[in-house]
């Protein structure tokens, strides 16, 4: 027998629409119901549309339009990740662990000699979230810090790469282990991090990374 993992309303919700979106092939631009239609469509409350459009938004797979409603973002982000089953979710951690030292690692090494003072107060802004709140906000500031890098690197094809297993990416701040605030030891390299991108050394920049990286495998591997 396996642990049951439980799945909030609002992670159901997130993924009816973007089953929405695929299955309607809806392109970037394109409109989606209102919050009322969903609600009703779907039978949930209003707390959990608004926290899966949240979510939604923190993937970049739709964008929230004040007064126009909400419309597809990305869709590609979705249509274009990587599809298994998780049977083992501390192995399925450990492996994206080897992805995202790779993948994650080129990212911030190219960040360091690259980033912009725009790129730079972005990451900063988002690593003074993560402390400031708890849960859910805390992941998806977490989340959004992780996409700044990626940006300030200047590489398309390699925010191109990242972005199509985005989706996969996200278990990581999915509340591993049915824990929120699972990761929290890394975050002090969060800042680690972002100050050897500002000095420009991306050396010290990767370095940092890996002892992010490092903490998260410790946690991951101490799990029984």
């Amino acid at each position: 027998m396996k642990k049951i993992k439980k799945v909030q309303t609002h992670e159901m919700v997130s993924k009816e629409i973007k089953d929405y979106i695929q299955q309607n092939n809806l392109k970037k631009g394109d409109k989606l119901p209102s919050v009322e239609q969903i609600m009703e469509n779907l039978g949930v409350g209003r707390s959990s549309i608004r926290e899966a459009i949240r979510y939604l938004e923190a993937l970049d797979i739709i964008e929230v339009l004040n007064g126009k409603g909400i419309f597809v973002k990305e869709p590609s982000l979705y249509q274009l990740s990587t599809k298994f089953t998780i049977e083992d979710e501390k192995s399925a951690l450990l492996q994206l662990c080897d992805v995202r030292r790779g993948l994650e690692g080129i990212a911030v090494e190219l960040a360091a000699t690259r980033a912009t003072q725009e790129h730079v107060d972005e990451m900063w802004y988002y690593y003074e979230l993560i402390g400031k709140t708890s849960g859910a906000e805390s992941s998806i500031a977490d989340m959004k810090f992780h996409q700044a890098i990626y940006r300030a690197s200047g590489n398309v094809i390699l925010q191109e790469i990242i972005g199509s297993i985005w989706n996969t990416f996200v278990e990581f701040w999915r509340a591993p282990f049915g824990n929120k605030d699972f990761f929290y030891d890394s975050y002090p390299f969060h800042k680690s991090v972002v100050e050897a991108i500002e000095e420009k050394n991306p050396q010290k920049a990767r370095e940092e990374f890996n002892k992010m990286m490092d903490v998260m495998v410790r946690a991951i591997t101490e799990v029984e």
